[in-house]
Formats: structure tokens, sequence, C-alpha cells
């Protein structure tokens, strides 16, 4: 059996893309070829707990990465450059100074192709060329989609004719509530370090401990509780490739729990969402996109997101819900 697939439109450059509905009976989850993205996430009461959007034409202009693959290389590069095996890669720069989620053409703005589809299971790929947004080497990536009873397990794998870099993840904005803002959000994450920035969102190469500051999620806390709620930092898991963070909406007793192989995960509480040019407004979802670190292409020190011939990537993340 086939998961349902309809017709979801077709890019401007005549493209089709589709939406494809996973369901086992605990979650159903529409996910589009374009970008990869979750569309939907129903929970097992029903409730939708991502941001998506209505229309392709949506996603083509009002998007802000709701629920999309990200890559080559999610989250931020500086400037937009970088060095590896001696040569210096250039990249287009979209977040100010820097290069953000890819570049201008990132993977959430491709129409993947199905591999396989199944009532709870869907594999998708992207073939992206030597040279890509700037980026060396011709990387295969497959991304599956799988139901496991109350959990969405996301697997990525890619592998490369060229050393390159590569940090693939799904950019999924939630809000267990269904409504409202997430500022009530009780998050826990499993990380006793994490990573300070610079005005331009890059690492400043420090790994610090959250013990004693507004960073600390070690111990359940509101989102909204330091800092105004206004979150949008990498966080070091404390036992990487076994990393873990759980979210609660108190007022609907729906709970998330997020597991990865990952060594990080990027915390933002959406924030900068503008009402104006996407349907939500800040707060409206908050994301723990799990990760290699940003920037770790021009940090040594940082866990490698380098990829060379004859290896494979492999990535996977689970989501759990439940409801109290």
């Amino acid at each position: 059996m086939r998961s349902h697939d309809v017709a979801f439109g077709a890019t401007p450059e005549g493209e089709k893309v589709e939406r494809h509905v996973l369901d086992n009976g605990r979650l159903r989850v529409a996910v589009l070829t374009y970008g990869a993205t979750v569309q939907r996430l129903e929970v097992a009461d029903g409730a939708n707990v991502v941001l998506g959007l209505d229309t392709l034409e949506d996603y083509l202009h009002r998007s802000r990465y709701f629920g999309a693959v990200v890559g080559r290389y999610g989250n931020r590069i500086a400037r937009g450059r970088f060095t590896l095996d001696g040569t210096e890669y250039r990249l287009p720069v979209n977040d100010g100074a820097h290069s953000l989620h890819g570049g201008v053409r990132g993977f959430d703005k491709r129409v993947w192709r199905v591999e396989s589809a199944d009532p709870a299971e869907l594999l998708l790929s992207l073939v992206s060329p030597d040279g890509d947004e700037g980026y060396p080497g011709e990387l295969t990536v497959r991304v599956r989609y799988l139901l496991d009873g109350d959990t969405l397990r996301v697997e990525y794998r890619a592998t490369t004719d060229a050393p390159t870099v590569v940090n693939l993840t799904n950019h999924s904005y939630f809000n267990l509530a269904g409504a409202g803002d997430v500022r009530g959000h009780v998050v826990m994450m499993e990380a006793d370090r994490y990573l300070p920035v610079d005005e331009g969102k890059i690492p400043t190469g420090e790994l610090a401990p959250v013990a004693g500051t507004p960073f600390d999620f070690t111990v359940p806390a509101r989102v909204d509780a330091r800092l105004g709620g206004r979150y949008d930092h990498c966080y070091a898991f404390t036992a990487p490739g076994r990393g873990r963070a759980t979210v609660t909406d108190p007022g609907s007793g729906r709970s998330m729990e997020v597991t990865t192989t990952e060594p990080g995960v990027q915390f933002y509480t959406g924030h900068m969402l503008d009402g104006a040019a996407t349907p939500y407004g800040p707060f409206a979802g908050l994301c723990l996109e799990t990760q290699r670190f940003p920037d770790a292409p021009n940090r040594p020190a940082f866990p490698s997101a380098v990829l060379r011939p004859g290896e494979t990537h492999v990535s996977v993340t689970g989501y759990r819900f439940s409801v109290s």
C-alpha cells in the first residue's frame, strides 16, 4: 500500500509537488515533496502541533522554513566561506553577512523525489550537484519519515563523491497547544553547555556552561521564565549521540520528547516571526533543530561536519508525543 498522496501544485519551473499523508492510528503526518516539509502533524487526540501553510504559493513566498528539511548546511556559516583541505569555498550570503540554512536556494526550496511511500513511512531523496550554492561535491541525500506508535522518526543519510560539509535538520515549529503562543510551554534539555554568539549569531567558539545562567534548561522551565523567552542558541548535549529534550504544554497536557544522535540542538522560540510577512506572529511556535554546531566548518574544535567519499552521513531524530 502507498501513503495517501495528492497533487499540491507546481513550482514556477513546472515541477509538480505532492502531499503525502502518513497515518498509523496514533499519529497523522502530512509531508510535502517541496522541501521534504512536514506540513501537519496530528497527535493522538487529533490536535495539530506544528505550524504549516495551506498552499504552495504560501511556501514559496511566506515561509520561514516551516517544517522543511534544511541543508546542505543547516544554521549559519560565518561570512559565507570555509576552507576544506586547503581550498576556500564561498557561499551565497542570505543572513546579513553570513550564509544560513544552505544559502539562497537550500534544500527547503527543492522538490524532492519520492523513493517509496507506505501508510506509515515515506522515503524522499535529493541530489545536490557539485558547486550547488557553492558547496563542493555531488551530494545524494535521503530522508525517511517513519511513524512508530506515538513517535515520528526522521532518518537522514547522505553520501558524496568529493569532500564536503553536511548538516541536515528539520525546521518544524512546534506548538503543543495547537493555537496561541508557546511562551507558557515548559522546556527541558539534557544540555550542560551552550554556544555564545556574536551580534550576527555566529558562535564565538566557546562552549559555555549553562549553570547559573538564563540558558539553563537542565531543570524544566517555562520558555518565558528568563530573557523574555527570546532564544536562538545552539545547545551541546551532555551525552552526544544520546541527546534528549522535552517540551510540555501545561494547559493541554500534551508533551513531546525529542531524542537524537546529533551533538547539539538549536533552540529557537520563534520570537522573530513577523505576522505581516507570514501567517504567524512572534512566539507562534518553537524549534528544536537537532544538528551539528553552527559554523563548525570554521571551528576545528567543534564536532566535525565534514563528509568524505566512501563515508555515509547518518543522523536520526525521534519526536515522541503523549497526552496526559
